[in-house]
């Protein structure tokens, strides 16, 4: 069924324990759908530099910072941009960026002043792997739905807002203003600015578990 066209849905196969729907409907829906070159294995992985780069960071620091960057484009008398495209697996929070943006990340950081600082703001770029995010349950015409509020089972990666196909995931990802991600896309030192500042207090915050609100996915 490779090569399908994402406007049919995929035959659906028997769930995994749970409730994650296959692997090959998860290869199909990156490659055909998306158009996301994937690493075969359990978990299966996505080659990253090619059409996105990835910031990694803890998924406290990571709703925080997504609810700031939310109250401030609600802000704005523009319309609010599209959502890029954000992942969760256990602790840590996936956030997909333009291409180049890891190599970007160390200047951005000592051009904004936290170079100084040990955060736990990570980058992976051209020559990386991610976990290719799971769906909790099949979805309408092969598209994942949105994650249920915990995160998926036993700690693996799943969408908290998943890419949309048809939508121009590249033109949604944080990017430069001065390299043009000055369209649609959220600018890529606010969005490092807001996760330092995150990161930041999540370090000098008491220990604890973190049980913090959920961002919405709309």
């Amino acid at each position: 069924m490779a090569g399908a066209p994402p406007s049919v849905p995929f035959p659906r196969r028997p769930l995994e324990a749970g409730g994650s729907c296959s692997w090959e409907r998860v290869r199909w829906w990156y490659e055909d759908v998306l158009g996301w070159p994937t690493v075969p294995g359990v978990p299966m992985r996505l080659r990253v530099g090619l059409r996105f780069d990835v910031l990694d960071v803890p998924a406290e620091a990571g709703h925080a910072a997504l609810k700031r960057l939310e109250r401030l484009e609600r802000s704005r008398a523009a319309p609010l941009r599209p959502g890029f495209p954000v992942a969760v697996r256990g602790e840590r929070m996936l956030l997909l960026v333009a291409t180049g943006g890891a190599d970007e990340l160390p200047g951005l950081l000592e051009w904004l002043e936290w170079g100084s600082l040990p955060l736990d703001l990570t980058a992976i770029g051209a020559g990386g792997l991610m976990e290719a995010p799971m769906t909790p349950r099949p979805g309408p015409a092969g598209l994942p739905p949105r994650p249920p509020d915990r995160d998926g089972p036993q700690g693996a990666a799943v969408w908290l807002r998943p890419p949309e196909p048809g939508c121009g995931v590249e033109a949604s990802l944080p990017a430069l203003s001065a390299t043009g991600g000055a369209g649609t896309a959220p600018d890529l030192a606010r969005l490092v600015h807001t996760l330092a500042t995150q990161c930041h207090r999540v370090r000098l915050s008491p220990p604890s578990r973190f049980f913090g609100a959920r961002v919405g996915c709309g």
